[in-house]
């Protein structure tokens, strides 16, 4: 940052001192459910972040890995209390708070400005359950920090983080702005808000950190913001109803037929319902588009038969905060999984990358972001990107696709160069969906610039749901969803195995599941195959 920036926000916050009244002058309502399950377990000391659950007995850097400690500090687990509806989950709420105020609020972490904006957000919009019928020095010590939060977040734009937390921070500073009365604050933040808008979403509605979850979330906050701007009786700039409208339609192109989200990049299933909610609220109307070209996501969909692919560049970095090593590029939960897919039929997974534990201990975190975590094609047990705990090093920085369709069959021919400066070698992956979706093809070949003779391994994880049996004689595996429907996976140019492999998409423990590795010495014809739907009549699982 310029000295400039830096020398003008120290002026800025010198501005006059706030007035902090006893109350936030305008009343919020947060739009989101919370979960009663994780809320009881606050009751009992534990919070669960994203699937990785801690003894909540501290506020420092030794109660946890740094995501996990960023959403303690950040307050959005108010939710949870509150969707138990009781007292005891009130005074729970008070308690955590005054020993945040007492021994958490000056941690630095605290402090971050995408933390502290959703810390903001939070108390605002649960003031109500938690605070406004606390004892008066309860409610002033919150109204007080609230103010301060405030001032440093209007101050600190703008945010110099990549990510959705730059939007998080412009959120943050609105809340506070209509909370305390403080209209330059309010008109600070509506200078940088078309500008983030723009930063922070493509042209076809995709969120820049390429992650479904986040864009689940990140169009939650424009849904919030919206609400805020309207309610408060402020003109939004009009690139906002753009953006809302736009961004709602890409999130639809993540959902497979069960309603979930697809794993790619950080992403657990999150509930159906919750993602209904938010497109509810956004207005968001339509169906899902085929792809996001900027973005660099597509959907193949035939009948019931339905592919989700990843088909682009990882996004930028850019570091880590120095004080509290928080993540500040769009990579942050970026996963070395290029050219991977999902699949399901109706509302059953077939198809499935491992899914994510970001919040988790970093081995386990890094173990579901490699390469060999997704199905797609791992060349010599190395992965396409460099896993770093901000983020990606070396990356795929040219990745490609074409997209063709003809007589309702559709098919994509897609590259990646992540293997080139390792292996001096080229991914290329083409998929073919039939138009009737009962059979999808592929064929993964390596394209050397020299000579390729290390092993290759493609993989192909199934959801937990799907019984699979290997038939040696076959040459394939055998397929069983849960309703019964049967696909077969043949290969050539590889040889075919069934291995353990483990789901993590949604709940705090990993489930036992499979996979189908496809392993060839790296031959030039590379590797072809195809999964096919199984006649009605032909067995779906050998007899007994």
């Amino acid at each position: 940052m310029s000295d400039v920036f830096r020398n003008a926000r120290r002026l800025f916050s010198r501005i006059k001192p706030v007035r902090v009244p006893e109350a936030p002058a305008r009343s919020f309502r947060d739009l989101w459910p919370g979960d009663a399950n994780r809320g009881a377990a606050l009751l009992r000391g534990e919070m669960e972040v994203l699937g990785s659950t801690r003894m909540l007995d501290g506020w420092g850097p030794e109660s946890g890995p740094l995501l996990w400690r960023q959403a303690a500090h950040g307050f959005a687990w108010l939710r949870d209390l509150r969707s138990l509806g009781s007292d005891a989950a009130r005074v729970e709420a008070r308690d955590l708070t005054e020993a945040w105020l007492a021994q958490g609020a000056n941690e630095p972490l605290a402090n971050l400005p995408e933390v502290a904006a959703a810390r903001v957000s939070a108390w605002l919009g649960h003031w109500d359950f938690f605070a406004a019928s606390a004892e008066e020095g309860f409610r002033r010590a919150l109204m007080q920090r609230l103010a301060h939060d405030g001032r440093r977040l209007a101050a600190s734009l703008p945010d110099e983080a990549a990510h959705r937390g730059a939007l998080m921070v412009l959120k943050g500073t609105i809340a506070a702005a209509v909370a305390l009365g403080e209209e330059a604050w309010m008109v600070r933040a509506l200078k940088f808000l078309p500008a983030e808008l723009e930063r922070q979403f493509h042209p076809d509605g995709g969120h820049v950190e390429r992650s479904p979850a986040v864009q689940l979330l990140a169009f939650q906050d424009l849904i919030e913001l919206r609400n805020l701007l309207n309610g408060s009786g402020v003109t939004a700039p009009p690139q906002l109803a753009t953006v809302i409208d736009r961004a709602g339609q890409a999130l639809r192109l993540f959902r497979h037929g069960d309603g979930t989200l697809a794993l790619f990049n950080g992403t657990r299933e999150e509930p159906a319902s919750l993602v209904d909610l938010v497109l509810t609220q956004g207005q968001a109307k339509g169906r899902a588009p085929l792809l996001l070209q900027e973005t660099g996501f597509h959907r193949l969909a035939a009948s019931r038969t339905l592919v989700i692919a990843d088909c682009g560049a990882p996004p930028p970095g850019r570091g880590a905060d120095p004080a509290t090593g928080a993540p500040r590029g769009a990579d942050r939960f970026a996963h070395a999984g290029a050219l991977s897919f999902e699949m399901s039929v109706g509302r059953d997974r077939l198809i499935v990358n491992c899914g994510a534990s970001p919040a988790g201990d970093p081995a386990w975190r890094d173990a579901l972001r490699s390469t060999a975590a997704h199905s797609t094609l791992t060349l010599a047990d190395t992965n396409s990107a460099e896993l770093r705990p901000e983020g990606l090093g070396r990356r795929p920085e040219r990745v490609e696709v074409e997209r063709f369709e003809a007589n309702g069959a559709q098919w994509l021919e897609a590259t990646h160069d992540g293997y080139r400066r390792t292996h001096n070698a080229i991914h290329k992956r083409r998929l073919y969906l039939s138009e009737n979706g009962d059979d999808l093809r592929g064929e993964d070949v390596l394209e050397p610039q020299g000579t390729v003779d290390q092993p290759c391994v493609v993989r192909f994880h199934l959801h937990p749901g799907v019984k699979a049996v290997l038939q040696e004689e076959e040459g394939g595996v055998l397929m069983r969803l849960p309703t019964g429907q049967g696909w077969r996976l043949r290969a050539r140019g590889a040889a075919i195995a069934l291995e353990d492999s483990v789901y993590l998409g949604l709940g705090v423990e990993a489930r036992r599941t499979s996979q189908i590795v496809l392993t060839s010495q790296g031959e030039p014809e590379g590797i072809q195959w195809a999964i096919t739907r199984v006649a009605p009549a032909e067995p779906a699982s050998p007899p007994a």
